[in-house]
């Protein structure tokens, strides 16, 4: 959190438009990459300069996808070819927004929330993605190479199915379907680890719990965050008269809503489980210290009467008769174990022990 709000400190005072990366710099030199394609045709490359996608065939679907978002010159070059706004920039380049849509004369603006699950490091990895769609082309604006996109151009490459018979909108589609089914992924690796620390909140709750406890839910936290306003984003783009988006393709957008719903539900109910386990763990910490408590009580009530008994005959009074007797040491050992055995039972009996 205080890494993020010292780089929020470099942009206070800069004029609106102007180009600042804020964010980590997760790749050391940024890339390109092009995906042509139409019903008969399909090729990907590796593109050195914005300079190389000026001349794109106009009957082909374009795929542009930046990784590295703190080349700015890049992406000025980018906004310059394709004419995009200078605030479009800065909101790209702006690694800690919030996902939306914005819908210009020309040209959709789209950002998510790429959320996908770690296997080594056992946590969810957090990337901005920021689409353009404009009439034939798809501008994609990453982080860092990687990504959960590989089914989407397997499917291009394929040919098989709608992507490579629709326009660039069904494009859109599909890169925000992946999105979303992969908060599911993350959503499931959520709940395994959920189920985990309930068996071990109510087997053997110990001090370590707690940090996980709240490590899940700042996680479930941020992924409502990021998930919340795609509901509306995908909402929009299915009411909105654009004509950027056919007809044909807003029942596959409704589809998107329902899901972004189901995931959003999901979220809720992890967060409510999340603070019961939160409210398990602190019962299951009481009751421990109870069990504690009782047990020492009922020792310390046993030993009260026995304590009596010894702290009496400890004075070592002259007249004190059983001093002289022979077997007043044997009988005081007797009659205080004898007390005590009937406190037990008297105990058990109350079911206290």
């Amino acid at each position: 959190m205080l890494k993020r709000l010292k780089k929020k400190a470099k942009k206070p005072g800069l004029a609106p438009g102007v180009i600042v990366h804020i964010g980590e710099k997760k790749i050391e030199t940024a890339q390109l990459s092009l995906i042509s394609y139409n019903e008969g045709n399909y090729t990907r490359n590796q593109i050195d300069s914005v300079g190389d996608l000026a001349d794109l065939d106009p009957n082909s679907i374009h795929w542009i996808n930046l990784y590295g978002l703190h080349d700015t010159k890049k992406l000025t070059d980018l906004g310059d070819m394709f004419n995009l706004h200078p605030l479009v920039l800065e909101d790209i380049c702006n690694t800690d927004h919030q996902p939306k849509h914005e819908t210009f004369d020309d040209y959709l603006f789209v950002i998510m929330k790429m959320i996908s699950y770690d296997k080594q490091a056992g946590a969810i990895n957090v990337e901005q993605m920021s689409f353009i769609l404009k009439n034939n082309y798809i501008i994609s604006f990453q982080e860092r190479v990687g990504d959960v996109f590989e089914p989407v151009r397997d499917r291009i490459k394929a040919g098989k199915g709608r992507l490579r018979k629709r326009n660039a909108d069904y494009l859109l589609y599909a890169l925000i379907d992946i999105l979303v089914d992969h908060y599911f992924v993350v959503l499931e690796k959520a709940g395994d680890q959920l189920e985990m620390l309930e068996d071990k909140v109510i087997d053997s709750p110990e001090q370590s719990i707690i940090s996980e406890i709240h490590r899940l839910k700042n996680e479930l936290l941020f992924m409502r965050k990021s998930v919340w306003p795609v509901r509306e984003l995908v909402s929009a783009l299915t009411r909105e008269e654009n004509p950027l988006i056919e007809e044909k393709t807003i029942p596959f957008l409704r589809d998107i809503y329902d899901h972004v719903i189901q995931v959003i539900d999901t979220i809720e109910t992890y967060r409510d489980m999340v603070a019961g386990l939160l409210d398990v763990y602190l019962s299951s910490i009481s009751n421990k210290m109870n069990e504690v408590m009782k047990v020492l009580t009922i020792i310390a009530t046993i030993f009260i009467p026995l304590t009596f008994i010894a702290g009496v005959y400890g004075m070592n009074f002259e007249n004190m008769p059983e001093l002289k007797w022979p077997w007043g040491y044997p009988v005081v050992w007797i009659i205080m174990l004898v007390l005590g055995i009937i406190m037990v039972i008297y105990f058990k009996r109350k079911k206290w022990l």
